[in-house]
């Protein structure tokens, strides 16, 4: 992995084995995020990666936290800021960022996700109309879960770096026809006026769309 500076000292990621090693310890469901979250819905690398992401719903913030006991733990409290997260705090709404490393001299090694969620349902973070059910966020193959790619894509859409345009050209194409109805409706109603609105879906008879939001596809849940 390349070793990156930042404001808050240096980034030298470790590899996806690792950090799912690590967190395999945790008893609460977590599944990759991120760029990682694509490349194994797509089933082969396509792009470089600077970090790995695993999230977690912020309900079970505590037995990540403890999980980490000994490391090196801050949370993003306000965007463009880092700070000590303690164990046993509960963390403020705003804070959904958190970055690891073993210990305060050594480089930051992987970044935790908190995910939002209502009852049995997921909603996205940045406008809580958008929700589907918990059991179809994630997908599962050969034993480890990553986010189903309409999500993640939703979630990359806020910024559209040149990483995140590749991750649309080479996902977009392989989603179904119901995985692209739902980020058509997930962005027209979080962010009507975005660049990839609209998703040009090529005609299928073999998909069936999800109704509305809230998705119909059933992959195995966290």
């Amino acid at each position: 992995m390349t070793r990156i500076d930042t404001p808050w000292g240096p980034w030298e990621a470790a590899t996806l084995d690792e950090v799912v090693t690590l967190m395999r310890g945790l008893e609460a469901p977590w599944w990759v995020a991120g760029g990682y979250a694509l490349e194994l819905a797509v089933g082969r690398p396509y792009r470089g990666h600077d970090d790995v992401d695993i999230a977690l719903l912020r309900r079970d913030q505590l037995a990540a936290r403890r999980l980490l006991t000994g490391w090196d733990v801050h949370a993003a409290v306000r965007p463009g800021t880092l700070r000590p997260w303690p164990p046993d705090e509960l963390l403020p709404a705003t804070a959904h960022d958190i970055w690891v490393r073993e210990r305060p001299d050594a480089p930051w090694r992987f970044q935790l996700m908190l995910d939002e969620s209502a009852g049995d349902e997921w909603t996205y973070r940045r406008d809580a109309r958008v929700r589907r059910p918990l059991s179809t966020l994630t997908i599962e193959r050969n034993g480890l879960h990553h986010l189903t790619p309409e999500v993640q894509l939703l979630y990359k859409s806020q910024g559209i770096r040149p990483k995140d345009e590749t991750d649309f050209a080479t996902v977009l194409p392989l989603l179904t026809e119901a995985q692209r109805h739902w980020l058509e409706t997930a962005l027209e109603t979080a962010h009507p006026t975005h660049p990839w609105l609209p998703l040009r879906r090529p005609p299928s008879h073999g998909d069936s769309q999800s109704q509305g939001i809230r998705a119909r596809e059933t992959p195995p849940g966290p």
